[in-house]
């Protein structure tokens, strides 16, 4: 007569190699949020950046820092007006899109580093920082 079945030492085996795996790969995927908003933060600004220069591209320049990345859904009023605008704007959805942060891209132009700049500023909101809080601009990436 067989009887089947897991004894209390193979179930105490399997649940301490399962604790084990717990342990090492939790803390990987933990930290991954953080690092999915900093990926999408760029891909958002080489997108705007396109959209930035299919703007240049219909209307010979930029918008300027006073019209915005705003120039990119609705027609600018403010500054020199644009000569071609696309109907239907520049970016998908009709709505400049805010970081993973929920705050707005910082847009200037002309930049410091380009033709314009356009930044980031990470989880804290605020200029510089490290880390987590570290800048995403468009002049560093690659």
């Amino acid at each position: 007569m067989s009887c089947a079945g897991f004894t209390l030492i193979e179930l105490m085996v399997v649940i301490v190699i399962l604790s084990i795996l717990a342990g090492l790969i939790i803390p990987r995927i933990m930290g991954r949020p953080e690092e999915a908003r900093r990926m999408k933060a760029r891909v958002q600004i080489e997108s705007i950046e396109t959209a930035l220069k299919l703007y240049k591209l219909d209307n010979g320049c930029y918008p300027t820092t006073e019209q915005g990345l705003q120039a990119l859904v609705e027609p600018p009023a403010v500054g020199k007006l644009a000569r071609a605008w696309r109907k239907g704007g520049y970016l998908e959805k009709g709505k400049v899109p805010k970081d993973p942060w929920e705050s707005e891209y910082v847009y200037l132009c002309p930049g410091i580093y380009g033709d314009c700049d356009l930044s980031s500023y990470g989880s804290d909101g605020e200029p510089g920082g490290e880390d987590k809080d570290e800048d995403i601009n468009s002049w560093e990436l690659e």
